[in-house]
């Protein structure tokens, strides 16, 4: 059982890893969108989540900051679902995946990230 779920997460890490390397156009992010919440992360107004996807650490004021998060957790949320579907496992377990093997190791000290059942941290 434990091999089983080893063996699973590397195929989701696999599948997510190719996903995410794919050009910008392909997970649904533009470049401006990306500018925008790459500013957004060093200003400490928005993180990365152990579900996969952005957060808000404060809210925004600027609107363009949060149409930045949703178009990019949109391309995310299918990324997982193309994932999921490729593994045999859920969206959910693809976004934690991808937040483990891929999404951690490009987080910057001074940003934030939210560990699963924690709050805020700053790297």
């Amino acid at each position: 059982m434990r091999d089983m779920q080893g063996r699973e997460l590397i195929g989701i890490g696999a599948a997510l890893m190719a996903a995410l390397a794919l050009p910008t156009a392909v997970v649904a992010q533009t470049a401006q969108a990306k500018a925008l919440v790459d500013q957004a992360k060093s200003a400490g107004v928005v993180g990365e989540q152990a579900d996969g996807f952005l957060g808000f650490v404060t809210q925004p004021a600027d609107p363009a900051i949060r149409q930045a998060v949703a178009e990019i957790n949109a391309g995310r949320a299918q990324v997982y679902r193309e994932a999921a579907a490729r593994t045999g496992t859920t969206v959910e377990a693809a976004g934690a995946s991808a937040y483990t093997q891929v999404v951690q190791g490009r987080i910057r000290a001074g940003e934030f990230f939210k560990p699963a059942g924690g709050g805020w941290v700053r790297k």
